[in-house]
């Protein structure tokens, strides 16, 4: 049994306790023991000289979208940037699209709905939960995947009405395909509400799956249905924003449901809501001092990604392909484009940047604006949107940059980061070319350096807490994000005095994230140096 030595390191255990001196010694694929820095040390077949550094548990990824990339054999070209970035396990599945369960019949429309922009598409050589994540494992991924099921595959899998309130037995099939997921391993459920099908389902619809998640123990990460102030989910005339709104309602689930509830992303999009950040944290500490089990997750970035038909009104997804042709549609959308985006201080054209069109023949256009591809291609600003839309099938990925916050005005985004019961996530769609989300690339690092070096908003200690312990508690991973005697070797060791995120040089990261000198993931040195080490394929499917 292989044996390695981290020797004369600043340990960070992962519980938010102090950091102290010592070393620390990996048998196998488990930590052996923790040493203080006047022990002996033992012999190891690998020694690294950790002076200088911290000494960590696996970062994980508590808002991912990797479990799309890792049944394909070629995903370390991909998702070797997590690795090397620190992460050692991602919580996938989220914004309610897994890529299990399927049927043969339906996996097409599960393609067709998804929202998240891939590249290469899969096989659905497997029906179940139990299938998927054996797939998984079989394929020896390079990250360790904790997997849960989302909402949206369940409807698309099991029900053939397509939005709105099912019929009673339909509800019922769903239902058993979530318990069934569940029971199959899946660390818990999660809802794309500001989706399709999502974003048409009743309250009772998602209470009734809440409440197979409560029985099982397993949380519910929820993309609430609107992060705006103002939109077309609710009532315009409604007092409230509507971002808390959109909190409310899944307080309400989660409160007569016993739920664990997991905001997912949890942000404030465009200038206009930012201002409400005091009252939307003032409903989750309200809530969790009533007895609800309520956290969060956040991006360290202003920028998010997704596919360019979210930018779209949803009765306009609702009727494509038809929408496209129809003139009185584009006009109206037109009008409720411009004035939707100016009217919650946001510039469609300036700050929405193609990440890749997935379009043949188009990679010219990967890093422009929409603004300045409607120049391009000489049209107004909604028509060159709708061309993407209509030419990718919605697929195309873009990055709307400054959309949680600019600088010199992050302060609503830096609360939130702040906050205790914040955890971490990338939320990042990875290509393998284009225009990069630089979340992708230094999610772990930007924390680590920029908001706890630079800008001193929370101790080492309680970011690195929240990037492991508290993650690996929130979703059941109970052999990960401690450095504890036989808890699994998941470790990484950086530099805290220059730990931070790869720069961005024109439209490229210039190599890889600064500080991360060496990762062991299940006992193996999987990056050396900071670099990946070719051919490691040594993660887990951590099935709950």
């Amino acid at each position: 049994m292989k044996t390695a030595l981290l020797r004369s390191g600043r340990i960070v255990d992962g519980t938010g306790g102090q950091a102290r001196d010592g070393h620390v010694s990996i048998e196998g694929d488990r930590i052996k023991a923790l040493l203080g820095a006047g022990e002996a040390l033992p012999e190891a077949d690998s020694v690294i000289d950790a002076t200088g550094c911290i000494v960590a548990p696996g970062f994980i990824d508590a808002h991912s979208h990797m479990d799309w990339f890792l049944p394909l054999d070629d995903h370390p070209l991909t998702l070797k940037c997590f690795l090397e970035q620190g992460v050692t396990t991602v919580v996938a599945g989220n914004c309610g699209f897994s890529p299990a369960p399927v049927e043969a019949e339906t996996f097409p429309l599960l393609d067709e709905g998804s929202v998240l922009p891939f590249e290469k598409p899969l096989d659905y050589s497997w029906r179940s939960m139990k299938g998927f994540l054996d797939r998984i494992q079989e394929r020896k991924p390079i990250l360790n995947l904790a997997q849960s099921v989302g909402h949206a595959t369940i409807r698309i899998a099991a029900a053939s009405t397509p939005r709105g309130a099912m019929k009673s037995d339909e509800l019922k099939n769903c239902l058993a395909k979530a318990q069934q997921s569940l029971d199959e391993g899946a660390c818990g459920l999660s809802f794309g509400l500001g989706y399709d099908p999502g974003i048409w389902s009743p309250k009772e619809e998602i209470a009734a799956f809440s409440a197979v998640a409560a029985k099982a123990k397993k949380p519910v990460a929820v993309h609430l249905r609107t992060y705006i102030r103002s939109s077309t989910v609710y009532s315009p005339l409604s007092l409230k924003p509507h971002n808390l709104l959109a909190l409310e309602e899944m307080i309400d689930v989660a409160r007569s449901t016993g739920v664990s509830l997991q905001v997912s992303h949890a942000m404030l999009l465009f200038r206009m809501t930012w201002p409400t950040v005091d009252r939307y944290l003032g409903m989750i500490e309200r809530a969790r001092s009533q007895g609800v089990d309520l956290m969060m997750d956040a991006i360290p970035y202003a920028d998010l990604n997704g596919s360019v038909s979210a930018l779209l009104p949803l009765w306009f997804i609702a009727k494509l392909p038809g929408a496209y042709k129809s003139r009185w549609a584009r006009l109206r959308v037109n009008v409720q484009t411009a004035f939707g985006f100016r009217h919650v201080g946001y510039e469609l054209k300036k700050q929405v940047r193609l990440m890749d069109a997935g379009v043949g023949g188009w990679e010219y256009l990967s890093g422009l604006t929409i603004g300045e591809i409607s120049r391009k291609w000489e049209m107004p600003t909604t028509d060159a949107l709708l061309r993407l839309c209509e030419s990718s099938s919605g697929r195309a990925a873009v990055l709307c940059q400054a959309a949680a916050g600019e600088p010199g005005n992050e302060k609503h985004l830096e609360t939130i980061l702040s906050h205790s019961v914040c955890l971490f996530g990338s939320d990042a769609l990875v290509r393998s070319k284009g225009y990069p989300n630089p979340a992708a690339f230094g999610t772990f690092p930007k924390v680590l350096g920029h908001y706890v070096r630079g800008r001193k908003l929370f101790s080492i200690e309680d970011a690195i807490r929240r990037m492991t312990s508290a993650s690996a508690d929130r979703f059941g991973l109970k052999d990960r994000g401690r450095l504890e005697p036989g808890k699994a070797a998941d470790v990484v060791v950086f530099d805290p005095q220059t730990i931070s995120e790869a720069a961005l040089v024109g439209r490229e990261f210039a190599g890889r994230p600064v500080g991360i000198r060496h990762v062991f993931l299940n006992g193996t040195h999987v990056v050396k140096d900071g670099a990946y080490v070719t051919g490691a394929r040594t993660g887990k499917v951590l099935r709950m």
